[in-house]
């Protein structure tokens, strides 16, 4: 058994801070206890650390990322950089890297296989809870069709044959309910599509272009569903952005000319879809990005801002994720930042990163708040994060991670309670 004391909690919920705190955990890495110090027993002979001045929050979630890409150019991109097994080795160290900096949960939005997740689960590597989408799914042209700028294409499918990564290209309805159940075979936790482009997306194929049709569409949700998967689709704007919110996909991911259409956020509402604005990847492509994918992100960035405020509005869900994988890792924590800059108070923005994120991943009885019977994923902060957002971005200021009771990161000294002389 193990006991948190005398920290400030925010626990996920939205409710206000609660000061002086005791949190038990239980040997199977579960919470036992939280409440006020007065109110909670610590067991005896647990180990005890004193949380004093610090803010204890639960573990953070990033609902969208790309933690196997290490780079933008075409020669990463295309796995042609390095050796297949020098760019596994990296992938294994980035989910390391964002374990330690807070984040215990990770959903991908695309290319990391399941032996990443099956590693960790093993205790092979350390890593994050992962929801994986395998492949990502588009139609040629689209976002899984990995051609270069000359028209060559990529020489396999992602660089390299791997049998846990199906090549995501599907025309028509037929070929796109094979593709969802090839996902699904290979380990999908989430069946990730696109039906527009993107900022990054080729010349001539921008945010408000269209990829699937309809029925296609249609088919990919269904088949998902089907499988007892969520969808999570790419788009931006334009018909495939109504299209795929009237499919009754999960999540809408960027959704950047949301605000565009005056029915599509009302829609949401009411079909319960989740909203991940993913901020932070137009901040990396509005200052590093092609010279086509900075125009595009300087030109929705309004757009973005004022879908997201409306969309607090009509209360729709908002979930933190940052798709910046390939930028940078591990700096998932500075949507937080971004959210709060587009209009969010900080506890809007932690909670889009803890129990708002847990209901998107489907996790919410498990992780996501700081409750008994959950998940002992917990962050220990040496500061306000609601007085200063960029806290959550300080390594230096992050005094405790732990995952299912088991610390990452653990900057504290313990000692153990008194055991009864009985």
């Amino acid at each position: 058994m193990q006991a948190l004391l005398g920290a400030t909690l925010i626990d996920g919920t939205g409710r206000i801070p609660v000061s002086d705190v005791t949190v038990v955990l239980n040997d199977a890495g579960r919470i036992e206890e939280v409440g006020p110090r007065p109110a909670v027993t610590v067991p005896p002979g647990a180990t005890t650390y004193d949380l004093s001045g610090l803010t204890l929050m639960p573990g953070l979630i990033d609902c969208h990322d790309h933690l196997s890409s290490h780079g933008t150019t075409l020669a990463e991109r295309f796995a042609l950089a390095e050796p297949i097994s020098t760019a596994h080795v990296r992938t294994a160290t980035v989910l390391e890297q964002v374990l330690r900096t807070g984040y215990t949960t990770v959903r991908d939005g695309g290319w990391l296989d399941v032996g990443f997740k099956q590693a960790i689960e093993q205790k092979l590597i350390n890593g994050p809870r992962l929801v994986l989408a395998t492949s990502p799914i588009s139609p040629i042209g689209g976002l899984a069709d990995r051609v270069s700028p000359s028209g060559h294409s990529c020489m396999q499918p992602h660089g390299y044959i791997d049998p846990n990564l199906p090549d995501g290209v599907a025309t028509g309805v037929d070929d796109v309910r094979r593709k969802v159940r090839e996902m699904v075979r290979a380990g999908a936790d989430v069946v990730k599509f696109a039906t527009t482009g993107g900022a990054s997306s080729r010349v001539g194929h921008g945010p408000k272009d269209v990829e699937f049709d309809r029925d296609e569409i249609n088919m990919l949700v269904q088949e998902a569903n089907f499988l007892g998967r969520r969808a999570m689709c790419h788009a931006l704007g334009g018909p495939g952005l109504r299209m795929a919110i009237e499919a009754g996909v999960h999540s809408i991911e960027h959704g950047t000319y949301l605000d565009e259409d005056p029915d599509l956020l009302p829609m949401m509402a009411d079909k319960g879809i989740f909203f991940v604005p993913t901020f932070t990847v137009y901040v990396y492509h509005g200052t590093q990005g092609t010279p086509h994918g900075r125009v595009r992100a300087q030109a929705l960035k309004e757009h973005h801002t004022n879908s997201l405020r409306r969309a607090l509005s009509l209360g729709v869900k908002v979930v933190a994720g940052t798709d910046a994988g390939a930028w940078d890792h591990p700096h998932n924590a500075m949507e937080l930042e971004c959210l709060v800059d587009a209009g969010m108070t900080p506890m809007q923005a932690i909670e889009a990163a803890t129990g708002v994120a847990a209901e998107c991943l489907d996790m919410q009885q498990d992780i996501g708040t700081i409750e008994k019977g959950k998940l002992a994923d917990l962050i220990a902060i040496d500061g306000d994060p609601l007085q200063n957002i960029r806290l959550l971005q300080d390594p230096t200021k992050l005094r405790l991670v732990m995952k299912g009771a088991v610390p990452a990161v653990n900057n504290l000294s313990a000692t153990r309670a008194p055991v009864s002389a009985d």
